[in-house]
């Protein structure tokens, strides 16, 4: 069976795509297969007409490029929710009774009016006039300008790599780009300029000074430019040069001496941005924050080294034979972005401080798991940097129907929802357990379920006939074994009591006729 997300995953997602202008009806099935890819499919099913597009004779899949076998666009049509079906779409097309309005995407962040909540990061997709002007013209409600200061730096060759595994070719995405290398009148004709031509955008600065007075004029120069809002960028991995970088945020002490000198200056909103390169990201967001700080971002790139070549003994993305530590993004870092941004939306001393979230956003999906922690501001780089400003199409469609579906007007109702439910690990329920169940229709009888649970688990699978068999008795419910199953054929039986030596064998008796159906 044709699983729909793995193959959009397959798709170029070309910049021109042949496959749409191929097709008779100007039906539009690349913009449908980048909504599979970013888990917006019913935005995909609004792109064309399923049933038309099963009877043709596939004129888009004979142009398609690609690099094995082209995309089964058909077959995708055939697994996507029908046009106007789901809640979602009946949300969003059904007249507003008096008093409600379709869900909104507008928000208020740091007092400023945001036409939805995704701004572009402090990166190299926002470093000129010309790539922030194109984000803005997609959709883009703000942007970070790329970190300025008096520093010009020598950016080195190549600076790019990104950790691949298993045909994935992007888990991970490590850099070496520093602040800005133009000069800093340039940066802030840019900055005039942009909010000059776009002014209902925000425009903000990220600044990074070496010491008090730089931070303060920086701050001075950005505000006569005319930005809305600054960033302090505390937390840069690898710039080098004293009182730079995340070595700075790292440390309260100068972390609050350096928003004290920005808030001195005029009153414009003031973003902090925090490292993930601590244990503990509270103490210095404290600092920034009783030193003026009216908000927090969070997180930047993570320190990191990739590989080394086996070869040479290079480290990765060598530049003449050497290479450095330096900041590792993208989806592989989430989690540790979710851990961050939880802490700081639990702290009792950063009680209602506003949050802006980035790490691996590439997905309405994403972004819904960063609201609900307690973000409602979300920044994105690197899936620009892979896919293009044009994801803020699938960031804002899915959003809003996930909004519309929800019953909600406003994602501001649902910052922090998800807060409650994360616990400390003695807080968790250990007197039940939760069964693996196989659909024996989706089974192809590899054995990857059988191996783990031996080598790494507790020999509770066996096989007969090719099939998985379980132990329930020697099962602990961990569902490694659903984890590692290629074919998702693993499921999970309802919650229900740990055997126990009172009562050792009926949780086992519904545990088989569950796994077993």
């Amino acid at each position: 069976m044709l699983k729909p997300y793995e193959e959009a995953a397959r798709c170029l997602l070309c910049a021109a795509p042949p496959c749409s202008a191929a097709c008779r009806r100007s039906f539009d099935p690349a913009g449908m297969v980048r909504s599979v890819r970013f888990e917006n499919e019913e935005g995909g099913a609004e792109r064309l007409e399923a049933a038309v597009c099963l009877d043709c004779p596939g004129d888009c899949e004979a142009a398609c490029l690609h690099y094995d076998r082209p995309i089964r666009i058909r077959a995708l049509c055939a697994q996507l929710p029908a046009r106007g079906s789901t809640p979602a779409d009946a949300a969003l097309r059904a007249p507003c009774s008096a008093g409600d309005s379709d869900p909104s995407l507008r928000v208020k962040f740091l007092g400023l009016d945001c036409l939805n909540p995704f701004f572009l990061s402090s990166s190299i997709v926002a470093g000129h006039y010309d790539t922030i002007a194109s984000a803005f013209r997609a959709g883009w409600a703000g942007a970070v300008y790329k970190t300025i200061g008096f520093l010009t730096p020598k950016e080195v060759s190549p600076r790019f790599d990104a950790l691949r595994k298993e045909g994935t070719p992007f888990i991970g995405f490590k850099n070496l780009e520093q602040i800005s290398d133009l000069p800093l009148s340039e940066n802030l004709a840019h900055l005039r300029r942009l909010k000059r031509d776009f002014p209902d955008r925000i425009v903000a600065a990220s600044i990074m000074g070496q010491n008090e007075k730089e931070w303060s004029r920086l701050t001075e120069l950005v505000t006569e430019a005319g930005v809305d809002l600054i960033e302090c960028n505390f937390s840069c991995p690898h710039m080098s040069g004293d009182g730079l970088g995340s070595d700075v945020g790292q440390n309260p002490l100068p972390v609050a001496r350096y928003t004290n000198a920005v808030r001195r200056a005029p009153p414009l909103p003031i973003l902090a941005k925090m490292t993930p390169n601590v244990g503990n990201i509270e103490p210095a967001a404290i600092a920034a924050v009783n030193a003026g700080a009216d908000g927090l971002a969070a997180i930047n790139t993570v320190k990191s080294l990739l590989s080394i070549d086996p070869g040479s003994l290079s480290p990765d993305m060598a530049v003449g034979g050497r290479g450095a530590v330096s900041g590792y993004s993208g989806k592989a870092v989430k989690p540790i972005a979710l851990r961050f941004i939880r802490d700081l939306a639990q702290c009792s001393a950063l009680r209602g401080v506003p949050i802006s979230g980035m790490g691996g956003i590439e997905s309405w999906r994403d972004a819904l798991d960063f609201i609900a922690l307690g973000c409602l501001n979300l920044q994105v780089t690197t899936a620009v940097m892979q896919y293009g400003y044009r994801i803020i199409d699938d960031l804002t469609d899915g959003l809003r129907r996930y909004l519309a579906r929800q019953g909600l007007s406003s994602p501001e109702g649902l910052v922090g929802a998800a807060l409650d439910h994360i616990v400390s690990p003695e807080g968790l329920d250990r007197d039940s357990i939760v069964y693996p169940t196989f659909r024996r229709s989706d089974c192809v009888g590899c054995g990857r379920c059988m191996l783990s649970c031996s080598d790494a688990g507790h020999g509770a699978i066996g096989m007969r006939q090719r099939r998985p068999v379980l132990k329930p008795d020697r099962c602990v419910g961990c569902q490694l074994c659903r984890l590692v199953c290629p074919t998702g054929a693993i499921g999970s039986s309802r919650r229900t009591a740990k055997p126990s030596a009172r009562f050792p064998q009926a949780p086992l008796r519904e545990a088989v006729t569950a796994i077993h159906s």
